[in-house]
């Protein structure tokens, strides 16, 4: 069975490598064929002999998730469906903004853990994705948007790129697709790949507490955590995970997570940038569901839970999608939450809806998912109930 090489990281190729009989280096090489130069072609790689090109023919691959439809809004940002493979198939999401380019990076095929406001997790679960569905969707993305390279690039420098921030907000809890998740980042971290600063990498989460401090020690990216309540008895109802993790121990790993983190080796060798965490804070994302968790109330009861937490805030307007069964804050509604933890000293954005008209906002990411856990079935009875 041939290897899949958008599975593996640097040590990951340097052990394939050497099992080969190559010499580890040979990994360094890789790495820039396949992510600065978007190569999938062996016989392509010009630094490498003819006869290790041969080699790969025949004991690898590099498969990445195929395209099924692409659409753009009318603020530019697109979105792709992505088969990968068994009925199923995931959306990724690019937002052109005048600094920056962010991909959207899915972590699963749906999502087992039911938040009641989102689309992915009312689609159900089918399985985690590789490390080469993965990063195969900053792969597509920097090939779809940069089109072919000009020239092979041998002297290590990549080509300008136009996704400069990567979020993994897709479809799924990437902490719990823990293994696969942390390789594609050190790949997306790694100089001879995608070479993003630990800064422009960012991980958001449900909440699984034990998985948060893991990240912390094996692979510190920016942080953001899916809120959306200011007490437990109300999480429970919106964000299911709560009911394992409550908002206390929640809160205390967000504390350790920007306390500090290990000095340890990069993906290729060098030092970290520096030790401790990449930013000095948590980003807290709160979606806004009308007469749900927005009133002034809920604020203050947002000022005083995270009165110990470096943190900043992320208020983002609720995106319809059919049966949500929650409406959208009014935007004076928002403007008073947001004016109550800035008056506390907190900071506070409102996020700016993009991809809406493509259900490509936060919160409607659906794709194609073959559920395991027949959870549609499960909503179709209980409706009829």
């Amino acid at each position: 069975m041939q290897v899949n090489l958008l599975d593996k990281d640097a040590r990951g190729l340097a052990d394939f490598f050497q099992e080969i009989g190559e010499k580890p280096f040979r990994a360094r090489q890789v790495l820039r064929w396949l992510h600065q130069n978007r190569e999938a072609d062996f016989e392509r790689m010009t630094d490498l002999s003819k006869s290790l090109r041969a080699r790969l023919a025949q004991t690898a691959t590099v498969a990445f998730p195929e395209l099924v439809a692409s659409s753009e809004a009318a603020d530019g940002t697109r979105k792709w469906l992505l088969s990968v493979g068994g009925g199923n198939a995931i959306e990724t999401v690019f937002i052109p903004e005048a600094s920056r380019g962010t991909l959207c990076v899915s972590s699963q095929v749906g999502c087992a853990l039911e938040c009641a406001f989102c689309a992915t997790g009312r689609q159900g679960f089918n399985r985690n994705l590789s490390t080469a569905e993965i990063i195969g969707q900053l792969w597509w993305a920097m090939k779809t948007l940069s089109g072919e390279p000009a020239a092979a690039r041998l002297d290590g420098d990549a080509p300008e790129r136009p996704v400069s921030n990567v979020v993994m907000m897709g479809m799924g809890e990437p902490l719990a697709n823990f293994d696969n998740v942390v390789r594609a980042m050190r790949i997306m971290l790694d100089d001879h790949a995608y070479g993003l600063s630990r800064r422009r990498v960012t991980l958001s989460t449900s909440g699984i507490v034990p998985a948060i401090d893991r990240l912390r020690e094996e692979c510190p990216v920016a942080l953001a955590v899916s809120l959306h309540a200011s007490n437990d008895a109300l999480r429970d109802r919106l964000v299911p995970i709560n009911r394992k993790y409550p908002l206390s121990a929640l809160l205390a790993a967000c504390r350790r997570y920007v306390e500090s983190a290990p000095d340890e080796p990069a993906p290729s060798g060098e030092k970290w940038q520096r030790a401790g965490a990449p930013r000095d804070f948590v980003t807290f994302e709160y979606v806004m569901l009308d007469q749900v968790n927005d009133s002034l109330g809920h604020a203050r009861e947002l000022v005083a839970l995270t009165r110990d937490v470096p943190c900043k805030f992320n208020l983002i307007p609720f995106n319809p999608f059919p049966d949500s069964g929650f409406s959208r804050s009014p935007a004076d509604r928002v403007r008073a939450f947001q004016e109550v933890l800035m008056q506390a000293g907190l900071i506070a954005t409102v996020r700016k809806t993009r991809g809406d008209d493509i259900d490509g906002a936060c919160g409607q990411l659906a794709g194609k998912v073959l559920d395991r856990t027949r959870r549609g079935a499960r909503r179709a009875q209980e409706a009829r109930a």
